[in-house]
C-alpha cells in the first residue's frame, strides 16, 4: 500500500516531530476493548512503517513518549527481520514493555516470509506472548497457522506459493488493490475501462475518523489513501480547528466533493493523461494512476497533497524492494 522499500531517503522521523504530534493526540485515542494496557488493531496507537525495527533505539525513545503523554494500548508493528538471536529478541522486547509498549502485532502473509524466514515470526510470536501477557496480534493468523500447517521453513517466493496452495490460498488475504498491488500483482485481478469507476468517490476513506496514519513527514493519511496527505499532524490541533481547505488542495476536493470521473477528465485536460489500454483493477488503481501522472507532469510545489513525493517513485518497484 506505501510502497515501502529500502531504496527510500532515510528521513526518520525527528524526535522533536514526535513529541509534537503525539502530545496533540494525546486525550484523543481510543484504548483497545479490555482496557488502555491491552491492544486492539483498530484502537490504541501503533509504531509502524515501513519496519520500526530498523531503528529500534528511535522506536524505544517513541515508546517512551507515548508513555510520558499517557496514551493508551501502544504497539509496535513488525516484520521480524531483526529476530536472529532469542537472547537479544528477549532483550529488546522486555526493554520496550519496561518503557510501556503494551504489545506486538505480528505481520504474516505470503509477501513477507519471501524476505523474512517464517522461523523468526514464530519466535516473535513466542516471545510476544509470553513478555506482553498475552498482548500479541498474528495479523493474519489464517496465513500463520497455513504455514505452520505446510511446515513452512526459512523463506518461499511468492511463485512457490501459488504453485503449492494456488490463487485460493489468498482468499484469507486483504489484498487491498492499491499501492504496488496495482502495479505489481494486476495479474491476479479482474480489470475494468476506467468509466467503470467513474461516478466513484472517496469521500468515506478521506473523512473517516478511525484508523488513520500518520507518516514520518507528518502527512495525515486517513483510511489507506497513500500518497494523499490531509494535512500536517504537526499541527493537528489547527487542522482540527480550521478544517480542510480544499482550494489549496483541488485533487483533494475532487476525490471529497466530486467523484473519480472528475479527476479523470481535469488529468486528461491539464496534463494529457492517457487512460490504460490494459484496464484497471479498482477504483484505487484508477486514482493512484492519475495522481502519479501528475506527479511527474506538476511542479514539486503544486499540490501538497500529493504527499509524500517519494512515495509515487517506488510503485513499480519489485516487492520487498
Amino acid at each position: 500500500m506505501y510502497a515501502c522499500s529500502p531504496s527510500w531517503s532515510d528521513d526518520w522521523i525527528s524526535e522533536g516531530d514526535l513529541s509534537r504530534i503525539l502530545d496533540q493526540l494525546s486525550g484523543s485515542i481510543a484504548p483497545a476493548p479490555g482496557g488502555s494496557s491491552r491492544i486492539g488493531v483498530n484502537y490504541g496507537l501503533h509504531f509502524t512503517g515501513g519496519e520500526p525495527f530498523l531503528n529500534y533505539r528511535l522506536l524505544l525513545r517513541a515508546v517512551e513518549l507515548a508513555e510520558d503523554y499517557d496514551i493508551p494500548s501502544v504497539f509496535v508493528e513488525t516484520n521480524c527481520f531483526w529476530c536472529v538471536s532469542r537472547e537479544r529478541a528477549e532483550e529488546m522486547l522486555l526493554e520496550l514493555r519496561r518503557a510501556g509498549l503494551d504489545g506486538v502485532l505480528v505481520s504474516v502473509n505470503p509477501f513477507l516470509v519471501e524476505y523474512t524466514p517464517f522461523e523468526r515470526l514464530v519466535l516473535v510470536a513466542e516471545l510476544a506472548e509470553r513478555i506482553f501477557d498475552g498482548g500479541l496480534i498474528i495479523y493474519q493468523r489464517e496465513f500463520y497457522d497455513q504455514f505452520r500447517r505446510i511446515g513452512l521453513r526459512g523463506t518461499m517466493s511468492f511463485e512457490e506459493y501459488l504453485a503449492r496452495l494456488g490463487v485460493n490460498g489468498l482468499r484469507w488475504a486483504e489484498l487491498l488493490p492499491m499501492g504496488r498491488a496495482c502495479y505489481k500483482l494486476r495479474e491476479l485481478f479482474r480489470r475494468y475501462p476506467a468509466k467503470v469507476f467513474f461516478d466513484e468517490d472517496c469521500r468515506g476513506s478521506l473523512l473517516r475518523s478511525w484508523h488513520a496514519h500518520i507518516d514520518n513527514y507528518g502527512n495525515l493519511i486517513t483510511g489507506y489513501c497513500a500518497g494523499l496527505s490531509l494535512g500536517d499532524a504537526r499541527r493537528l490541533d489547527e487542522l482540527v480547528e480550521g478544517g480542510l481547505d480544499l482550494d489549496e488542495r483541488p485533487i483533494l476536493g475532487m476525490l471529497i466533493l466530486e467523484d473519480l470521473g472528475s479527476l479523470y477528465r481535469f488529468a486528461v485536460k491539464e496534463y494529457n493523461y492517457v487512460e490504460r489500454s490494459d484496464g484497471y483493477i479498482s477504483k484505487c488503481d484508477l486514482c493512484l494512476d492519475i495522481r502519479r501522472h501528475i506527479v511527474e507532469q506538476a511542479g514539486a510545489d503544486e499540490y501538497p497533497e500529493l504527499a509524500p513525493r517519494e512515495f509515487y517513485k517506488h510503485l513499480e518497484e519489485e516487492r520487498g524492494g
